[in-house]
């Protein structure tokens, strides 16, 4: 018997996985509820704010991620997983180190940019290296969950490994504006701090797991001593994914879906305070409960679509769902209790769409490059992730602290995604790919 085969391995295994996720999703965020803070400490505008949210997926957008996919798929999962996990901390450093009161080539980078303070293009510098380790986990992870859970528990896997993650979103809007107090006068440095001793924590999980998969690997070569050695993956590989209208039907509605989310969660805060007149914390303690419906969600869904499937459908509502919290956000006067409520939706929203994107992009291209696939769509993700915090920053200032705006930009992506999640569900019907079937195995 394999290890996969024991459910406790396998989902020890799991759980090894998520935890670096779950940090890493916590410095995503560590600064998205302190806006206010960082414009009055360090002078940054919501210009500034919106550059920084960006920057993390800066060397992403220019050829990184799809290099990182060559890379899991030469190398595979444990070499990959120690490399992206290794630069999140090392991203996190610099991030660290240009926003504390130790920084001290302050006057070198003053001379260009002058708009932007130096502290943010330091913050930037850092944050897209550890864009880069982060995204490169995202992958590492998903393909390493395909790995042990083949024909088993496969979405709902993916969705239980979304929802730890997520659960850091909530702990980071949670614990940061709590912590940037201690001391008595507010800072931003001690949330940074905290988090990226954590990211460390998450490296040593993953390297913990590297020990059983390479186990999992002994088994399987001991298993299949006479099995035909399967040609390796090729560069020219990523070839046919551009040439699949299906997958890039899939791409384009992530990247839509997922620009309408993280660049959202980057400004929530700011936009809670404006509409509803309230402070930072209480803003913030809106907000964290948007993750805890997609965490609570996401692995029961995982369960339906491994057992009943619907996938392509699961995706449409998604993204209508998502549309209808934006339009509120945008056009509907706040109360608190509409606040929660269109959190709330977007949560299920962020459940339905990620349960079933991930387990269906095995159904549409080959193993052997399998790593690519995920890179290729999160590098289309990030182009996305990259623009759209500049571009709602911008539209920020212009406005003038006015949020109907951004909302309604925000709302536009999600019909955009809504008539792609129909064309995929009639690709489908055409070409038989199954993303409507169940996962398990019978």
């Amino acid at each position: 018997m394999k290890l996969n085969d024991s459910r406790w391995v396998r989902w020890t295994a799991l759980v090894l996985v998520a935890l670096t996720m779950f940090f890493g999703y916590m410095f995503v965020d560590v600064l998205s509820p302190l806006q206010t803070l960082l414009q009055d400490s360090k002078g940054w505008s919501s210009t500034v704010f919106g550059i920084y949210g960006g920057s993390e997926y800066m060397l992403n957008v220019f050829g990184f991620l799809i290099v990182a996919g060559v890379i899991l798929d030469k190398m595979g999962v444990r070499f990959t997983g120690l490399l992206s996990a290794s630069l999140m901390v090392v991203g996190a450093g610099i991030k660290l180190y240009g926003i504390s009161h130790n920084f001290a080539i302050d006057s070198f980078l003053n001379s260009f940019l002058v708009d932007i303070p130096a502290s943010a293009k330091m913050a930037c510098l850092g944050f897209a290296v550890f864009g880069c380790g982060v995204e490169m986990a995202g992958i590492t992870v998903s393909r390493a969950i395909v790995k042990w859970f083949q024909g088993k528990e496969l979405a709902m896997a993916l969705g239980i490994e979304m929802a730890i993650a997520r659960l850091g979103v909530f702990a980071v809007f949670s614990l940061s504006p709590w912590v940037s107090r201690w001391g008595g006068d507010q800072s931003v440095v001690t949330p940074v701090a905290i988090v990226g001793l954590l990211l460390c924590i998450g490296l040593l999980t993953y390297l913990t797991f590297t020990f059983m998969d390479k186990k999992l690997d002994s088994q399987i070569a001991d298993a299949n001593p006479s099995k035909e050695v399967e040609e390796p993956f090729k560069v020219r590989d990523l070839g046919k994914l551009f040439a699949s209208r299906t997958f890039l039907i899939v791409a384009a509605l992530c990247v839509l879906y997922y620009s309408a989310i993280f660049p959202f969660q980057k400004f929530a805060t700011g936009m809670l305070e404006a509409n509803l007149g309230i402070d930072n914390e209480s803003a913030a303690n809106i907000f964290r409960w948007f993750p805890i419906g997609a965490m609570v969600l996401t692995p029961i869904l995982g369960f339906f679509l491994d057992t009943r499937g619907k996938g392509a459908t699961m995706l449409v509502f998604g993204a209508l769902l998502m549309t209808i919290c934006h339009l509120i956000f945008a056009f509907v006067p706040l109360t608190r209790g509409i606040a929660y409520g269109a959190i709330l939706l977007l949560g299920v929203s962020f459940s339905l769409v990620p349960a079933a994107l991930w387990p269906s992009v095995p159904k549409l291209v080959d193993d052997k490059y399998l790593g690519s696939a995920y890179a290729v769509i999160f590098w289309i993700q990030n182009i996305g992730l990259c623009l759209f915090p500049m571009l709602i920053g911008a539209v920020l200032q212009w406005a003038n602290q006015n949020y109907v705006a951004p909302m309604a930009i925000f709302a536009s992506l999600g019909v955009i995604a809504f008539i792609l999640g129909l064309w995929l569900k009639v690709e489908d019907r055409r070409k038989n790919y199954g993303l409507e079937r169940p996962n398990i195995e019978k």
